[in-house]
């Protein structure tokens, strides 16, 4: 097999590949909030790893609750149980019997905003999204918060 032949589309390919995570970590690594990283990022294109184009950076969720929400963007990291990861390569922390969702207005934070590795995910939702997942996670996963945060709750976090 001949090397050069076959280069073009092994290039394509790549770039394919490569070139949305490439423009999202340089933006972001220029940004100088979180807020610019996530303009940044949604400016990049699709997410990798989305065959069906389900997800894309920028735009706006269609899930109509908040437990769909949880599924489709939180659990993926929290996981489905919602118990996080503190083995291998990442470290995710368990929103099950959290103590720290007693605040109503720290998971709107991080959501909002992100924080330590957790990108600010709320920047592609509505004040009511991020209301109904936050409300969704507090009530949930032997989590009894039951003060429900309101869209301007967000709006006012934001």
């Amino acid at each position: 097999m001949m090397i050069g032949k076959h280069l073009p589309t092994a290039l394509a390919a790549a770039t394919l590949v490569a070139a949305p995570l490439l423009v999202s970590l340089a933006a972001s690594a220029g940004a100088q909030t979180a807020g610019e990283a996530a303009t940044a990022a949604a400016m990049a294109g699709p997410a990798l790893g989305d065959a069906d184009g389900a997800f894309v950076v920028g735009s706006k969720f269609s899930e109509p609750d908040g437990e769909k929400l949880y599924r489709r963007v939180c659990a993926g990291c929290h996981m489905p149980d919602a118990k996080g990861v503190s083995t291998g390569a990442g470290f995710y922390p368990a929103l099950a019997r959290n103590p720290k969702l007693a605040a109503s207005g720290y998971p709107v934070y991080v959501v909002t905003h992100g924080m330590n590795g957790m990108p600010p995910v709320g920047q592609m939702m509505t004040d009511q999204q991020v209301a109904d997942v936050v409300n969704y996670v507090r009530t949930n996963f032997g989590n009894r918060y039951r003060d429900k945060v309101k869209p301007e709750d967000v709006k006012t976090a934001r």
